[in-house]
C-alpha cells in the first residue's frame, strides 16, 4: 500500500478528547475516528490489524470444535421477555419498534438469540456437544463512555457458545475455552491475568474474566501475594477473623449523644470498631415488576459493604431480580421505624424490610448496635437472638492486606481492563426457552450451556496501550497491520526512487506487502510518520543508503541501523520477521 493512496492521515497535535496513551496514539497514527460518544470508525490501518486479531481467534476457536455463523444484530423483544432479561437489563439495551409496532432489540450480546436456535435444531443426545461462534457487531448504550476503545458502545466481539448434555460436558468446553484464550492472547503479545468474576446479568453459576493489567484500567482485582488466588474484587473473598467467644449479655441501651458515626461511636464507648454493628440502607429496584424493596445490610463496623455481593445476596432471598441498586433515602429509612445513624434491625417493621448481615456476625457476640432513636445506641446485641436475618453472606468488600482465603497470605489490588470473559450458564437459558433433548431413555432434558466473549477493539486498544513509547506505537509482528514500512527518501539522479519501486514490487511478490512510503515529504516528517504508526521493521532507501552498500533497516523496537546488500533484503527481512515472531512465542511460551 503506498502511503501517497492511504485512507488516513497522521495527526501532529495529541487530540484533546483523548484520555490515554491508546487512544491519543490511534488516533494520532490514523487508525480510529470518533464519529460519536463511544462510536468509532476503523480506518484501514485498524481494520488490518483487527482482521489479523479476528483470524487468530478463528483458528483458535475452530482448533477447539467451532464451528462459525453470523446471527442477527436486530432482535425481536420476544425472545428477551421470555428469558425474563427484557426488564432486567436496564437502559443499556437499546430498544425501538419496528413500522409494525413491534418491540426490537440491539444485539448486546446473543444467548437468546442461540438459544431459539438450539430449540430449534437441537432434537436429540446425539446432536450435542456442539459449539457455534461469531464474530459480529453490539451495542450497549453505555452511559460513560471513555478511554478511547476501552470502553465504547458500538463494539466487535468474538462471542462462542456451548452447548452440551450435562455439566460435565459444559466443564470440558469451559476448561478448552479457558486455555483457548490464553493462546489467543498470547498470540497477540497481551499479557492477561485470568480471575474469578461476577456473573452478573449473564447469570449463571461461574464465570471467570480475563484482565490485562493497567493503571488505566478500571476494574479492582484482588491477587494473593502467596497463592495463585485471583479474583475481581466485586467477588473476592478473605479469611475472616475467628471472633473471641463470649457469653452473651443483655442489652443496655446508653446515651450516645451526637454520635453517629462508627468512627465516633468506637471512640465515644472506647470500644474497636469491630465490636459495632454497621447498618447500610439499600433501595433495591426489582425485575419483572415496578415493587421496590429496602434492603437493610449488616455487617462489622470496621468493614466495607460490596454492593455486588449484596445484589446477589438479595437474589438468593427468592424476592427477584435486582435490576437496580441505590442508596436510601432518610425518609425511606425511616418509613420502617429504623433511624438513619442509629440504625438496627431491632423493633423495626420487618414486613417492609429485607435483612441481609454478614456471615462473620452471626460468629460475633455482644456487639454495639443502633437503638432506632437520635442519641442512643444498644450495648450487647446478638444476631439470632435479638433479631433473626433474612440472609446470611458474605457482603464485605475485601481491601488490600486482608489474609487470602486460599492461603492466608496478604491479598493485593492491582487495576486491570477486561478483554474477555467465560461464563457456565448451565440451563439459565434452556430452561426459560424450553431449549431441550431428548436422552438415551428418550426423556427430555435442558440442553447445559456456556457463553465466552472477547472485545475486538478493546484487545487492540489493549495492545497499543502495552506497547509504545514516547515516539509511537509499536506493533507486535503477528497483528502488524503491515510487516515492513518500506520509506523512499528521493536522490535528484531517481536511483533511490528506483530501487525502493524494485523492492516494493518484490515484497508483494514475496507475500510480504509493505507500507510505502512515497509521498512528497521530508525525511523526518516520514521517520516520525513511521515511529508513530509503528510497524515492525522499518527499510529506508535512499541516495545514503545506497552509496553505503544497500538498505537501511531499523527493528521499531530498537536503535540500531544496518545496512543490508539489495539482493539480500527480501531474505533478511523474512528472517527478521520470523525473529520477531520467535521472540513473541518465547515471550509468551507458547
Amino acid at each position: 500500500m503506498r502511503m501517497s493512496r492511504l485512507f488516513s492521515t497522521t495527526l501532529r497535535e495529541e487530540p484533546t478528547e483523548a484520555e490515554i496513551s491508546s487512544h491519543q496514539l490511534l488516533l494520532r497514527a490514523g487508525f480510529i475516528r470518533q464519529l460519536g460518544a463511544g462510536i468509532f470508525t476503523y480506518l484501514p490501518l485498524a481494520r488490518r490489524a483487527m482482521n489479523h486479531i479476528e483470524d487468530i481467534m478463528r483458528e483458535e476457536i475452530n482448533a477447539i470444535g467451532g464451528q462459525e455463523l453470523t446471527m442477527p444484530v436486530v432482535h425481536p423483544a420476544d425472545v428477551w421477555q421470555e428469558t425474563g432479561r427484557w426488564s432486567q437489563i436496564g437502559q443499556e439495551m437499546a430498544r425501538f419498534k419496528d413500522r409494525t409496532g413491534h418491540e426490537m432489540v440491539l444485539a448486546m450480546t446473543h444467548e437468546e438469540v442461540v438459544t431459539d436456535l438450539a430449540r430449534r435444531e437441537i432434537q436429540s443426545y446425539r446432536q450435542l456437544p456442539q459449539l457455534i461462534y461469531h464474530i459480529q457487531t453490539k451495542f450497549r448504550d453505555d452511559p460513560r463512555p471513555r478511554a478511547g476503545l476501552i470502553r465504547v458502545r458500538e463494539f466487535t466481539m468474538l462471542d462462542s457458545y456451548s452447548l452440551d448434555r450435562d455439566w460435565a460436558g459444559l466443564d470440558e468446553q469451559y476448561d478448552a475455552h479457558y486455555k483457548s484464550y490464553f493462546r489467543i492472547f498470547n498470540r497477540c503479545g497481551l499479557p492477561v491475568s485470568a480471575v474469578g468474576s461476577d456473573t452478573g446479568m449473564m447469570g449463571g453459576k461461574e464465570a471467570h474474566e480475563f484482565m490485562v493489567l493497567t493503571p488505566v484500567g478500571e476494574d479492582t482485582l484482588m491477587f494473593c501475594e502467596s497463592c495463585d488466588y485471583a479474583a475481581n474484587r466485586q467477588v473476592a473473598a478473605f479469611q475472616k477473623p475467628e471472633p473471641a467467644q463470649e457469653t452473651q449479655k443483655p442489652v443496655v441501651k446508653v446515651a450516645t449523644p451526637g454520635v453517629s458515626t462508627i468512627a465516633d461511636l468506637s471512640a465515644f464507648l472506647n470500644i474497636p470498631a469491630s465490636k459495632t454493628a454497621k447498618a447500610v440502607f439499600y433501595i433495591a429496584e426489582l425485575s419483572n415488576s415496578e415493587q421496590t424493596l429496602l434492603v437493610f445490610a449488616v455487617l462489622q463496623g470496621d468493614m466495607t459493604l460490596n454492593e455486588t455481593k449484596l445484589v446477589n445476596a438479595v437474589g438468593t432471598a427468592g424476592r427477584g431480580t435486582v435490576s437496580n441498586l441505590r442508596p436510601a433515602r432518610d425518609d425511606e429509612i425511616l418509613a420502617v421505624g429504623a433511624t438513619p445513624g442509629y440504625a438496627s434491625p431491632i423493633g423495626i417493621d420487618r414486613k417492609a424490610v429485607l435483612v441481609i448481615v454478614d456471615d462473620l456476625l452471626p460468629k460475633s457476640t455482644n456487639l454495639v448496635a443502633g437503638a432506632n432513636e437520635v442519641g442512643y445506641h444498644l450495648m450487647n446485641t446478638n444476631v439470632g437472638r435479638d433479631y433473626e436475618p433474612d440472609v446470611v453472606a458474605d457482603i464485605v468488600l475485601v481491601e488490600d492486606g486482608m489474609p487470602c482465603p486460599k492461603c492466608g497470605g496478604k491479598l493485593e489490588s492491582k487495576r486491570g481492563v477486561e478483554v474477555g470473559n467465560i461464563f457456565k450458564l448451565g440451563t439459565r437459558y434452556t430452561e426459560a426457552l424450553g431449549a431441550t433433548y431428548l436422552d438415551e431413555e428418550g426423556k427430555s432434558q435442558p440442553i447445559v450451556m456456556g457463553s465466552y466473549g472477547i472485545g475486538v477493539g478493546r484487545l487492540l486498544a489493549c495492545v497499543a496501550e502495552e506497547y509504545h513509547d514516547d515516539y509511537g506505537l509499536i506493533w507486535p509482528v503477528s497483528l502488524a497491520p503491515y510487516p515492513v514500512h518500506l520509506v523512499v527518501l528521493p536522490g535528484k539522479d531517481g536511483t533511490a526512487e528506483e530501487a525502493a519501486e524494485k523492492l516494493y514490487a518484490d515484497l508483494k511478490n514475496a507475500g510480504l506487502e509493505p507500507l510505502y512510503d512515497d509521498r512528497d515529504e521530508r525525511a523526518g516528517v516520514k521517520f516520525n510518520d513511521a515511529d508513530l504508526i509503528g510497524l515492525p521493521l522499518r527499510v529506508t532507501v535512499s541516495a545514503r543508503s545506497l552509496q553505503n552498500g544497500g538498505f537501511e533497516f531499523k527493528r521499531r523496537d530498537e536503535t540500531e541501523r544496518q545496512i543490508v546488500p539489495q539482493e539480500d533484503a527480501i531474505p533478511t527481512i523474512s528472517r527478521i520477521l520470523a525473529e520477531l515472531e520467535q521472540e513473541l512465542e518465547s515471550r509468551f511460551s507458547l
